[in-house]
């Protein structure tokens, strides 16, 4: 006889404004988890899932399910960070850069059943993530040039929709050649060890590897990268097209040869940065754009965050 799966009280956060989030998806995702006690709520505006997620965990949630993008994802970790409620995410969103990290489906729904039998099976680990100016992110920050490009793609949500990931291409050719500075530097690093990079045009603070997807294709600017022992900090120190173009193509292969660009700088293992722009610079989290700021202090949170997982089990408990 097979063992009976226990039922979990679940909180399925869905944000129906994600890039491919659709009704036949959310239906097979409750489907995937009709063995459980479910509440389904939905986000309306920015932070809800925050908010939605620290109610749940309240309301003493085993888990909160969350449907939606990187964005939504960040949100929720943001209201759970701290508690014993996990986040159990599901792609909704044009990249997906945490749930494929994560080793999940790309798609919902095959995506949905992985995590109905990490949750019937306990599957769980509890992942460190980074804050910047107390905002926790799950796997980067990224500062200058590539925050204006996730500001481009963020006043189009309709294109963002149709036209998938390609969108930030088209944002990228955008930015560059009419809304961000790639003449004169826009900020400045500082590390605890007393170095200053002055000359900053586009940083990326990771938490884990890779940077983002091209597709099918990883771009890999930090490999082994896991947030263990501090963040990874990769910064262009340029944005002459000759010098982009090379960094992406080193990026698309294994990653290893990016930090040895004559126009990067690459550092392991850090446990802050500091950045002082040298006027308002454009900042993300997870690909979600937060403004403009002249100082950011960017670290690795003493907290860890629990993670439903494909494929892990949960430990037992501690004595006592």
């Amino acid at each position: 006889m097979a063992p009976e799966i226990q039922r979990l009280h679940l909180w399925l956060v869905v944000n129906p404004a994600a890039s491919s989030v659709t009704d036949k998806k959310r239906r097979i995702v409750r489907e995937a988890l009709a063995g459980h006690d479910v509440k389904e709520v939905e986000t309306t505006e920015r932070d809800d899932a925050t908010r939605l997620a620290r109610e749940a965990a309240e309301a003493g949630a085993d888990a909160v399910v969350l449907y939606g993008g990187d964005g939504t994802a960040n949100e929720a970790a943001n209201g759970l960070l701290g508690t014993d409620t996990a986040l159990a995410p599901l792609p909704g969103g044009s990249t997906n850069v945490f749930t494929r990290t994560l080793g999940l489906a790309p798609r919902a729904p095959a995506a949905a059943a992985q995590v109905a039998d990490a949750l019937a099976r306990g599957s769980r680990r509890r992942i460190p993530v980074g804050t910047a100016n107390g905002r926790a992110f799950l796997f980067h920050v990224g500062v200058g040039f590539d925050a204006a490009v996730v500001a481009q793609v963020e006043r189009r949500p309709t294109l963002k929709r149709k036209l998938g990931q390609a969108i930030f291409v088209y944002a990228a050719f955008a930015t560059w050649l009419g809304h961000f500075d790639h003449r004169s530097p826009g900020f400045a690093l500082e590390f605890d060890d007393g170095t200053v990079i002055g000359d900053g045009y586009f940083s990326i603070l990771l938490n884990t590897n890779p940077y983002t997807y091209l597709g099918p294709r990883a771009l890999n600017v930090a490999p082994g990268a896991d947030g263990e022992g501090g963040l990874t900090a990769v910064t262009l120190r340029t944005l002459k097209v000759h010098s982009l173009l090379g960094v992406t193509g080193r990026a698309l292969g294994k990653g290893d040869r990016v930090a040895r660009h004559p126009r990067v700088d690459h550092r392991r293992h850090v446990p802050r940065i500091t950045v002082r722009g040298h006027r308002p610079v454009p900042w993300q989290a997870d690909g979600d754009y937060l403004g403009e700021t002249e100082h950011l202090v960017v670290s690795q949170s003493p907290e860890r965050l629990a993670v439903v997982v494909p494929g892990e089990s949960l430990p037992p408990p501690a004595p006592g």
